[in-house]
Formats: C-alpha cells, structure tokens, sequence
C-alpha cells in the first residue's frame, strides 16, 4: 500500500488498556484485579485462594502461559481482562525454558549475558500474544509484579534508593516501554524524629495502613502514564477505572 496524504486516518480508536501494578507484598496487588471488568487470572504463583476469582491452573512452564494466552485468543468466552499473576514469577518460567532451549542446566551458563537476550525475545512473545487479546478480542491487560528497592544513579544529581520492577533489566524495559500505564502500589508512610538526648535524633516510620496508587514517576519510584491521571489514587480499582475513563476521552479543540 501506497503512503500517501490520503492514508491519513485520525486515532480516534481507543483500545482497552496495558496497566502493569506491582508494589510491595501483600499491598493487595491480585485483590485490585481482581475488581477489574470479568477478569480470568493466567496464575504463575500462589495467592488466589482468598480471592473468588476465574483463573486457570497455576502455571508449571512457559508454554502453559501461551497455551493460556492462546486459548483465550482461540475460543469464545465473555472474559473482559486478563490478569498475569505475577510477571516475576513467569520470568523464573521464562529463564527455565530458555536453559532448556539451549540445553544447559541454568540461564547464566549461556554466557556473556546472552541468556537474558533470548529471556527478552520470549517475553516479546507474551506480550505479543496479550496484544492480539487486546486488539482482536477487546479485553483489558494487567501485569502484576513485585518491587525491588535498587540503587539509581541519577546523572544529575547523588545516587538514591527507589522502587522498580522486579524484573531482570531488560525485561523491565521492554515491559515499562509496552504498557500504557506503570502503577506503583505501597502504603503512606511518614517519619517522625524522636530526640535520643546528646544532640542526637532518631528517625522513626509511621504508617496509617492506607493503600495508594502512584502513577507518576518520582524520585523513589518508577512509574509513567499515557494519560493524565492523578499523580495518586486510593489503591481502589473503581476510583483508578473512573480516572482512567475521565482522562481517555477525547478532548475537544474548540474553545467556548
């Protein structure tokens, strides 16, 4: 096909969401998604047991994911979400399948970093497969994982501690660049100093046990947005469902 001026089309089309949320353990990362819009769980870890959830036998490899990831694509079914729990826990399956690939006993004995090159082709692979769900079959994509507290070394300015995915780096690249949403969930904290006598203080964490959603990146901790959402949500899928429809629609170009 010829690309020309009249191949020009207006992206009026909006498609369901990729969010990725991952936080803290037992924030209530699974119980979040679970409140999404007739959401089927593709298990690679345990923790629905509390939850009255659909979601398919827990995940013993690589391929039971796609299998999954497959049969939603391939058969008919009135699921409206797909939720990956976790996306950590799948890039263990994803290592094993590539030492496996390659017949060695572990991912490292590839060498020279290689190993994680060809982790990062199979997670292309996924994401490839909840893009067709996304495309073809309507649903919305959420990503759960873990956080991790890593050193970065900020090129304007002294290094500092934050909160980034779980994930080895290039998958957390391919992934953060992918989604349209990157959440981080935690409690409020807040810190008081104490006076311990001889012109010392303590520092002390408080928290309240309130749960929040942050979809903005700051200093301790990454997280981006498509749309301008509030910087932080009550961790509530309905109030993050209710943003998010409020930021997508269109936004009219005339002036009043």
């Amino acid at each position: 096909m010829a690309i020309n001026l009249q191949s020009l089309r207006k992206t009026s089309v909006t498609h369901p969401p990729r969010v990725v949320l991952y936080g803290t353990h037992g924030v209530g990362k699974s119980s979040w998604a679970a409140q999404a819009d007739r959401p089927v769980f593709i298990q690679t870890e345990e923790g629905l047991d509390a939850l009255s959830v659909t979601a398919f036998p827990k995940a013993q490899s690589y391929e039971q994911v796609m299998e999954a990831i497959q049969s939603l694509f391939n058969e008919d079914h009135d699921f409206g979400t797909v939720v990956l729990d976790s996306a950590d826990w799948l890039e263990q399956l994803i290592f094993r399948q590539v030492a496996q690939n390659h017949k060695v006993a572990n991912i490292e004995d590839i060498g020279y970093g290689k190993g994680y090159a060809f982790a990062v082709e199979l997670w292309r692979d996924v994401l490839e497969g909840f893009d067709l769900l996304r495309n073809e079959k309507n649903m919305q994509i959420i990503l759960l994982a873990h956080s991790q507290i890593k050193r970065y070394d900020d090129p304007l300015t002294d290094s500092y501690d934050r909160y980034m995915l779980d994930l080895h780096k290039g998958a957390a690249a391919i992934i953060s660049e992918w989604c349209d949403c990157l959440a981080f969930a935690n409690y409020t904290v807040t810190t008081v100093k104490n006076d311990i006598g001889f012109n010392q203080k303590k520092t002390r964490a408080i928290g309240s046990g309130t749960r929040v959603l942050h979809t903005q990146e700051r200093p301790g901790w990454v997280a981006k947005s498509r749309w301008s959402l509030p910087d932080t949500l009550p961790l509530d899928y309905e109030a993050f469902s209710d943003a998010l429809l409020n930021a997508m629609q269109p936004q009219s170009n005339v002036k009043e």
